[in-house]
């Protein structure tokens, strides 16, 4: 019995060890946590359970069978956050570079495969160097078996995606299945062809940082949603984000207890300038709006015209889609209708009510926008607020203007509780190109056709740039004082918890993509 008993330690001992201590030491030299110290950090203290420890490859090819190692360069298991059942799998970049092969594929897909069972989310930390070479079409072979896998748990787990080292090729298009996708900076990057082939392709140098870096895909590409300062600071972003949705798609987000007060926020009533044409920061509304330090804001630094994140509001969990005036005065263009749309879709798929917010003078011009599909991406926005079941409240700040009125969740596409500030304009177009339309001969043939525009546009302002049009045919349910927004909306989402919409029988809609 001793010996059995050695027998297993010895294995536990060497799978623990991952690729030996030079190798360990690489990883933290480059200021980057190991496997485990990752997966330990994350769950709850003595909660997780390893799956698969005593895995190994199978290759007898290019001299693999001489490198042996317990778990095969994969910690897989479940375990808790705050006492909530998660599934995780962590890459060892310690074994052969983190590189995925059929085995290592098999238990990442063994975890994914129980947490739609149990109904729990996958959350994926990478550091990998790609497909192992050694295996040929057998490791793309398990990239493919984890893909299908996201899109099997798409809508019905939640999936989370950290990238804590390389991510290239193939390997990207797991995260990009995912819900949500964190980098770190300086230490992660992610790509499809690597610097040493676009040189060789298109002769541009680049470094791995510039092409693929946390700071190229938040703020470039929009690929990733949030990026970190370093491992420790990912792990916690995880567990802030993890704290807003659901188990799965049959559950809603456990609300936080909160004691109700008056609610009503004074603030908000000093927000909005007096000049129409003036900025001013959406956040502020925001901070006015919820509970106190809730906000957890999702793409910061990509297409910042429209601002997306969780919130709470009297400890209810929501989602947030805000137009932001500072930036290209909250015109909606094609990369922010993207962002909404992403989101918007997601909130949808796991229970999470929606908050519209609105200040939006319409789309963006310009043969840029309109090359690049403003028309297709517009509507995925549109689509994305048109198709959510979930719970939807609007309040309309201040502009509503043109098919964006439309399109930033109003009542016509189903919105549940529209509200519209006393300060909201909603109108096809601002006051002064309405006039220079509508009165263009009359201006013309005016002795001061400057001052004539004025008057027009001053007579037009006065005639349509309020929200009083749209309350008198119930296009908006209540005009309100900026300071009753939170107490109003606390009652909206209240009220509107049993909601449920019959959908007509189809397979699935087909969203302009």
């Amino acid at each position: 019995m001793d010996s059995k008993i050695e027998k297993l330690t010895e294995r536990v001992a060497l799978a623990h060890l991952g690729g030996g201590e030079k190798r360990i030491e690489k990883q933290h030299s480059q200021k980057k946590l190991t496997a485990r110290e990752r997966v330990n950090y994350l769950l709850d203290e003595g909660s997780f359970e390893e799956m698969g420890m005593l895995v190994v490859h199978r290759t007898n090819d290019f001299g693999m069978e001489n490198e042996i190692y317990f778990g095969d360069g994969v910690v897989t298991g479940y375990g808790t956050i705050n006492d909530r059942l998660v599934y995780v799998f962590a890459q060892d970049f310690t074994v052969f570079g983190g590189s995925l092969s059929e085995t290592h594929a098999e238990k990442i897909c063994k975890i994914m495969d129980q947490a739609v069972k149990v109904g729990a989310p996958i959350i994926g930390l990478n550091d990998s160097g790609g497909a192992r070479i050694q295996e040929g079409v057998r490791s793309l072979g398990g990239y493919a078996d984890i893909f299908f896998r996201n899109v099997q748990a798409s809508g019905v787990v939640p999936q989370l995606s950290a990238i804590m080292g390389p991510c290239a090729g193939g390997a990207v298009y797991s995260p990009a299945i995912t819900d949500f996708t964190l980098m770190v900076e300086n230490t992660s990057y992610m790509f499809v062809t690597g610097p040493n082939v676009v040189k060789t392709v298109t002769n541009e140098t680049v470094t791995a940082e510039e092409l693929g870096g946390a700071s190229a895909h938040s703020t470039k590409s929009g690929v990733t949603h949030i990026t970190s300062a370093n491992d420790i600071q990912c792990l916690e972003d995880i567990k802030s984000l993890l704290s807003y949705m659901p188990q799965n798609n049959k559950e809603t987000t456990k609300k936080l207890p909160y004691e109700l007060a008056d609610e009503i926020r004074e603030t908000l009533e000093n927000i909005i300038p007096d000049n129409p044409n003036k900025p001013y920061d959406m956040h502020q509304v925001i901070k006015g709006i919820i509970d106190n330090d809730s906000f957890f804001e999702i793409h910061k630094d990509y297409a910042g015209n429209i601002i997306v994140g969780f919130a709470r509001i009297a400890g209810r969990s929501i989602g947030i889609v805000a137009n932001q005036p500072m930036n290209l005065a909250g015109c909606l263009d094609v990369n922010s209708s993207k962002k909404g749309a992403r989101f918007t879709r997601f909130c949808d798929c796991f229970n999470i009510p929606l908050l519209v917010l609105v200040d939006v003078p319409g789309f963006l011009p310009g043969t840029d926008q309109e090359w690049n599909g403003i028309i297709t991406n517009g509507a995925k926005l549109l689509y994305a607020l048109s198709d959510a079941t979930v719970p939807r409240v609007t309040v309309i700040t201040r502009k509503a203007y043109g098919g964006a009125y439309d399109v930033m969740n109003s009542k016509h596409i189903g919105a549940d509780l529209n509200y519209a500030w006393l300060t909201a304009e909603i109108a096809v177009m601002g006051a002064k190109g309405a006039a220079e339309i509508i009165f263009k001969n009359e201006i013309k043939a005016s002795e001061n056709p400057e001052a004539k525009l004025k008057e027009k546009e001053a007579e037009y302002a006065d005639k349509f740039a309020d929200p009083y049009g749209a309350a008198e045919r119930g296009f908006v349910d209540e005009v309100i004082y900026p300071k009753n927004t939170r107490r109003k909306l606390i009652k909206a989402f209240q009220m509107l918890e049993g909601k449920e919409v019959i959908r007509p029988n189809r397979k699935h809609g087909n969203i302009p993509l």
